[in-house]
């Protein structure tokens, strides 16, 4: 019995013998079939590092403001008996925009003329008689006096009707609406916002530390979300003589045409100040850069030599560069590539160290400072 178990025992160990060694021997194979195994070439799109001049230009980021922009108010109580405006519409300087109720005024006006017409009357026929002596001096002076206070109480009238007959005060754009026929207004109360459209400013702030670079009469280009594809142009108008001591930013106004309207105060714009220097450049597609927190790198494709000298095929070598300033589809690159090294343009985020590749520039996608996205 004991044999039988022994000799049961021995048989499983060497069939378990049997089994690991082809399994082992199975494993080894399968390990050096992949030592030996060689990935096909990835294909790539290619570039070849630029040299450029940009022009030098401030970026910032800033805000447009009307020229001229009130929210026109009653200035007396009155009640509104005439609307002679449309929300939204333009208006020249001195148009017509609420009149409040002036009967009242009017009458009082009427009266206060008369009154002044006959102390007119008087100060002549006083002005007659006064060489004769027929009058005397003080006589005279109480005249003219009660003539000048029978005018200024008809020119306190006249200004009354004139600050319940509300107007424009400069030429614009009004907004909504905020009053109603038949409502009684305060002093104070809103009626209606007017904004000048045509010329706007574009307000931003720079750094002190380009204030040097900064002088009225430089070129601006303002571009917008809500205007995309269009670049709007205006000038430096004023520079703020005080830098702000939180930011220690100094604020800059340019001045914008905007006779189609497209701008609108309270709009959100981007803002690029023209210098007159020229700057030279090394360019490359911003979409060959693979972004990393701890830096940021390219593939460059260089010739594989084969032990006998001869060229074999393209592997990559990543390379770390510094970046500069992006426009279009290109960014600079300030420091890690020379002029006509070749670099992948495309897809680097699937790419490693070493890796050999193939070159195929068919579908390679153009590149351009000023691209026009068809979808845009």
């Amino acid at each position: 019995m004991k044999k039988t178990i022994i000799l049961s025992i021995l048989g499983l160990a060497l069939v378990i013998g049997v089994l690991g060694g082809v399994k082992g021997l199975q494993i080894k194979r399968m390990i050096a079939q992949g030592e030996q195994f060689v990935p096909p070439p990835e294909t790539v799109t290619t570039t070849v590092v630029q040299s450029a001049t940009w022009p030098s230009e401030l970026v910032a980021v800033g805000s447009l403001e009307a020229v001229q922009g009130v929210v026109v108010t009653a200035e007396l109580p009155g009640k509104v008996v005439k609307i002679a405006f449309e929300p939204g519409r333009a208006v020249k300087a001195g148009d017509l925009l609420v009149q409040q109720d002036i009967t009242l005024e009017t009458a009082q006006l009427r009266s206060a003329e008369a009154t002044m017409e006959l102390a007119r009357l008087n100060l002549e026929r006083a002005k007659e008689l006064l060489p004769e002596n027929v009058i005397t001096r003080s006589s005279f002076d109480n005249a003219d006096a009660e003539y000048k206070q029978a005018a200024a109480q008809a020119d306190t009238f006249r200004a009354t009707i004139a600050k319940k007959t509300i107007r424009a005060p400069f030429a614009g754009r009004l907004g909504l609406r905020l009053v109603n026929l038949g409502q009684t207004l305060d002093g104070g109360d809103p009626i209606v916002s007017l904004q000048s459209m045509d010329p706007i400013f574009a307000n931003f702030q720079l750094p002190q530390q380009e204030l040097a670079k900064i002088r009225r009469e430089l070129p601006v280009k303002l571009t917008a979300d809500a205007l995309p594809g269009q670049t709007i142009e205006g000038t430096i108008t004023a520079v703020n003589p005080q830098v702000d001591s939180a930011t220690r930013n100094v604020r800059v106004q340019a001045t914008v045409a905007n006779s189609r309207e497209q701008l609108r105060p309270g709009m959100f714009v981007n803002a690029a100040v023209l210098l007159p220097e020229v700057q030279a450049v090394l360019t490359i597609p911003a979409t060959a850069v693979l972004y990393a927190p701890y830096s940021d790198s390219v593939f460059i494709v260089e010739a594989k030599p084969d032990p006998s000298g001869e060229r074999s095929g393209n592997v990559l070598r990543q390379q770390f560069v510094r970046l500069g300033k992006k426009r279009g589809d290109f960014i600079v690159v300030n420091s890690g590539l020379e002029e006509g090294e070749t670099v992948v343009s495309t897809g680097a985020f699937k790419l490693r160290n070493g890796q050999a590749v193939v070159v195929d520039n068919t579908l390679a996608p153009e590149f351009s400072l000023a691209p026009k996205p068809e979808d845009a």
